[in-house]
């Protein structure tokens, strides 16, 4: 996967033209945690841009970013900075697994179970023979 060919560009969109990513495993509640996040992107601003991918009806579906897109609303933010990717289905899923699954404190094991699976699948569906390492997060491709 080259990273190179797969970022398109980085440009501020309309939070109202983002969609949330089909399935998403993780709950997004608007919680003391997203409170602080909120009142740190009114005084910081947003130091993190969102991922996403082009849809064909001219919107985006973001891959990561759920909790600061939430966040930015609830600060009266209606643009936000995102890194628009051409990922394809199984390398949008991994990566918002990836981005999500090491970096949530507080996930159940459902959320847990559910973001496993989906990442199972990707990575079934590539052809590939790959290992992922849940302690660190790395992929080993075998032949």
């Amino acid at each position: 996967m080259s990273k190179e060919k797969e970022i398109i560009s980085i440009q501020n969109l309309s939070t109202s033209l983002i969609d949330s990513y089909p399935n998403h495993p993780f709950k997004v509640v608007d919680d003391e945690e997203m409170i602080k996040l909120s009142e740190s992107i009114i005084n910081n601003g947003l130091l993190l841009p969102v991922l996403v991918r082009a849809k064909d009806d001219g919107r985006y579906e973001m891959i990561s970013g759920h909790r600061r897109l939430r966040a930015s609303e609830l600060a009266g933010k209606s643009i936000i900075q995102a890194i628009v990717c051409d990922y394809d289905d199984n390398t949008a899923a991994i990566v918002m697994v990836e981005s999500n699954i090491h970096q949530r404190e507080n996930m159940l094991p459902s959320e847990k179970a559910f973001a496993y699976k989906i990442l199972y699948d990707a990575m079934k569906h590539q052809g590939k023979r790959n290992q992922y390492h849940p302690s660190n997060g790395w992929f080993a491709q075998g032949l």
